[in-house]
């Protein structure tokens, strides 16, 4: 009868063990597991982010690239539509500040009044900062093509995200 119990002893001892092996193993497969899941939860974040940012900038791009477009059709009116219609708008060149989305638009017809002030206008070394999601800076230059005379330089740009779209802002425009 001893010998009874202790087999039975030993096979509890060996069940144990390998119950507790399996356990372990367990653990770890569910670590493993629970370790790759969150790695594809991430990746799928990150590339749903990736998406929104590359929309977003596509959006952006597409606004100054209507504004380009009018500028160069001698449609300030349509220029206009990259800013917000907003007494808040907000336009700084030289030494003076613009406050007001018509202010702006009455600044740019008094400036150029004719097609042959206006030339021909090209955006480059575009940079943008999307800050959130519904802010961005655009950092970049301008140049005019003229008949007489090339005048160009830099600007900064702060979007918003509104109702009707992507809208400026902010712009702070420099002559070099």
């Amino acid at each position: 009868m001893a010998r009874i119990v202790n087999v039975a002893s030993q096979i509890h001892e060996v069940t144990e063990t390998r119950k507790t092996n399996v356990e372990q193993e367990m653990t770890i497969k569910t670590k493993i597991l629970a370790v790759l899941l969150l790695s594809l939860m991430t990746n799928m974040f990150v590339n749903a982010q990736s998406r929104r940012d590359e929309k977003t900038l596509a959006e952006i791009r597409a606004v100054l690239d209507s504004q380009r477009d009018a500028w160069n059709r001698g449609d300030i009116d349509g220029y206009m539509q990259g800013y917000d219609r907003s007494d808040a708008t907000v336009f700084v060149s030289g030494d003076s500040v613009n406050h007001g989305w018509q202010t702006v638009l009455d600044r740019y017809k008094r400036n150029y009044s004719t097609r042959e002030k206006m030339g021909k206008l090209t955006f480059s070394d575009l940079e943008t900062k999307l800050l959130n999601s519904k802010t961005a800076v655009v950092i970049g230059r301008w140049h005019l093509q003229r008949a007489n005379d090339e005048p160009h330089g830099r600007f900064t740009l702060i979007f918003r995200r509104t109702k009707n779209g992507w809208k400026i802002i902010h712009d702070h425009t420099s002559s070099a």
